[in-house]
């Protein structure tokens, strides 16, 4: 059964940084195909793909066009951990933060329709 377990929303100031983390038990981090990304659910808005990262060596990493130069995905295969670094958080950025597994990145897009496990979720708050 797989586990999702998100840490690390706060509340934040303009152009302060985040980094959250998704801890994740019944998926096998060696395995190449296994994929797990960060999606965000924006108020009064669809949930969205930020970034996916395949976890086997050398896997690919992906990035939605408003994470990239600013969000960084990471991995810690020892501790089935999927981190996302976020920099120069701005106030659109405020949501909630999810962590899945299970899913695929198909032509560099990251859907959450493709995803099959999700965590439960933690808030992003970015104010003045």
């Amino acid at each position: 059964q797989v586990q999702l377990v998100e840490s690390g929303g706060s509340s934040v100031q303009v152009g302060g940084s985040l980094t959250l983390s998704c801890s994740a038990s019944g998926v096998t981090f060696s395995d190449k195909s296994n994929c797990m990304g960060w999606f965000r659910q924006l108020p009064g808005k669809e949930r969205e793909g930020v970034a996916a990262i395949y976890t086997g060596d050398n896997g690919s990493i992906y990035y939605s066009a408003s994470a990239k130069r600013r969000f960084t995905i990471s991995k810690d295969n020892a501790k089935n951990t999927i981190f996302l670094q976020m920099n120069s958080l701005k106030p659109e950025d405020t949501g909630i933060y999810y962590c899945a597994a299970g899913g695929s990145v198909e032509v560099g897009r990251i859907l959450p329709a493709l995803f099959h496990h999700w965590g439960q979720g933690t808030q992003v708050t970015v104010g003045s």
